[in-house]
C-alpha cells in the first residue's frame, strides 16, 4: 500500500466533517423557517462538541511540513489562499442576496467593507483558517514553545468570551484546535496506525466514545432547538475542550475504519474537495429550502433537512464539473495566478517546485 493510500483516512475524515457541517446549516435553516424540531436535530445535536474543532483539528495536521517554507510561499498559500476564496464568495453572496433584496448597492457595498473585518456568515471558517495559518507563522517564527501555546489556547476556550467581534470569539473557541493538530501531528499518525492495525479494538472504543459523547450532550439541561442545540453537560468548561478533541480522535478512527471498507472512494474525494463544497453550498441549499417550503411538498422537518442537505451537498459538485468541463467561472473554484503574492513564484522556483498557473481551493 502507497504512503498517500495509507493517508487517505485524512481526506475521509475531512469528507465526514464537510457531511457534518452542511447537514448542520440544512437542519438549523429549516428549524428556523419551520419553528420545528426533527429527528436530524438530534443528529446534529450530537455532533456539537466535535463537528467544528475536528474540521480544525485536521486543517493544522500537516502544517509542520509548510510552515518551515520561506514567507511568501507559506503566506501564499496558507493565508492568501483562504483569503481569496473567502473575498470571492463573501461577494458573491453579498451580491446574491442584494439582488433578492432592496437591490441597495450602498449597503451592499458596505457589508462587503464589513466582511473583510468581520468574517461574513457561513464562510467564517475559510476566513479563520487564514487567521490561524498567519498566527502560527508567527508565533514559529518566535519559537514559541507548544507546551505554551496550547495552554493559552486552552484557556481562552475554557473561557467564557463572547465578543462583538466574531474573529475574537471564533479564534478563542476554535484555535486551541487547529495549533493541536499541528503540534501532535506526529501522534495523531501513530494513533491512527494503531487503529488501522486493531479494528475491533477501535471499534469498541468507537461505541464507547459515542455513548460518552451522547451523554455528556443530552443531559444535564440540555434543549434542542428549532436553529440550535444546548448542550447539557458537555458545555462544561473544560469538558467540552475534551469533548471536542475526543470527537476529532474519534472522527479519525472513523475515517480510518470506513477506509478498510470497499468503494469508499467517494469519501476520500468529497474531502479532497471539502474547502470547494464548503464554499458553495449555503446559496444552493437556501435556494433549495425556499422552493420546498414553497411547494410544500415536504413538511416533517427531519426529512426536509435530509433532502435539502443532499441538495445543498451535490450542487457544488456540479458547479464544479462545469466549471472545469466549460472553463467558464474557473475562477470560482481555481486561484489564478495574478491572486498569488508576488515573492511566491520564485519562492517556488528556488524550491525547485512547478506551481500551476492557477491553485485549486481544495
Amino acid at each position: 500500500m502507497t504512503a498517500a493510500k495509507r493517508l487517505d483516512w485524512v481526506d475521509a475524515a475531512k469528507g465526514i466533517s464537510i457531511l457534518m457541517v452542511v447537514l448542520m446549516y440544512s437542519t438549523y435553516s429549516v428549524g428556523e423557517d419551520t419553528s420545528a424540531v426533527g429527528f436530524m436535530h438530534y443528529v446534529i445535536g450530537f455532533t456539537t462538541p466535535f463537528r467544528m474543532p475536528e474540521f480544525f483539528l485536521i486543517s493544522g495536521l500537516f502544517l509542520a511540513t509548510v510552515i518551515v517554507r520561506p514567507f511568501a510561499r507559506y503566506a501564499d498559500r496558507r493565508v492568501v489562499h483562504y483569503f481569496y476564496f473567502y473575498l470571492l464568495w463573501a461577494a458573491i453572496h453579498i451580491a446574491v442576496k442584494a439582488g433578492l433584496g432592496q437591490g441597495d448597492p450602498l449597503l451592499a457595498a458596505s457589508q462587503l467593507g464589513l466582511a473583510i473585518v468581520e468574517p461574513y456568515g457561513v464562510l467564517w471558517f475559510i476566513y479563520m483558517l487564514g487567521v490561524f495559518g498567519l498566527l502560527a507563522r508567527i508565533l514559529w517564527q518566535i519559537k514559541a514553545p507548544h507546551w505554551l501555546v496550547l495552554l493559552v489556547a486552552a484557556g481562552l476556550q475554557m473561557a467564557p468570551i463572547v465578543s462583538q467581534s466574531y474573529i475574537v470569539t471564533q479564534f478563542a473557541t476554535y484555535f486551541v484546535y487547529f495549533y493541536l493538530g499541528y503540534a501532535v501531528a506526529p501522534f495523531v499518525f501513530r494513533f491512527v496506525e494503531e487503529v488501522q492495525a486493531f479494528p475491533q479494538l477501535a471499534l469498541v472504543g468507537l461505541l464507547a466514545w459515542a455513548l460518552l459523547n451522547g451523554a455528556l450532550v443530552f443531559t444535564g439541561g440540555s434543549e434542542t432547538l428549532p436553529d440550535h442545540t444546548v448542550m447539557g453537560y458537555g458545555a462544561l468548561p473544560g469538558v467540552h475542550l475534551l469533548l471536542g478533541i475526543a470527537g476529532a480522535f474519534a472522527v479519525c478512527t472513523a475515517a480510518a475504519l470506513l477506509m478498510r471498507l470497499p468503494r469508499m472512494e467517494w469519501l476520500v474525494w468529497l474531502g479532497e474537495h471539502s474547502l470547494i463544497i464548503y464554499l458553495a453550498f449555503a446559496l444552493p441549499m437556501s435556494a433549495a429550502r425556499i422552493f420546498a417550503l414553497k411547494t410544500g411538498l415536504l413538511t416533517e422537518p427531519g426529512m426536509l433537512s435530509l433532502v435539502i442537505f443532499i441538495a445543498a451537498t451535490i450542487a457544488p459538485i456540479l458547479l464544479l464539473f462545469a466549471t472545469r468541463a466549460t472553463g467558464v467561472g474557473k475562477f470560482l473554484f481555481d486561484r489564478p495566478t495574478w491572486a498569488h503574492l508576488p515573492g511566491a513564484r520564485q519562492a517556488t522556483r528556488a524550491a525547485r517546485v512547478t506551481r500551476p498557473a492557477a491553485t485549486p481551493a481544495e
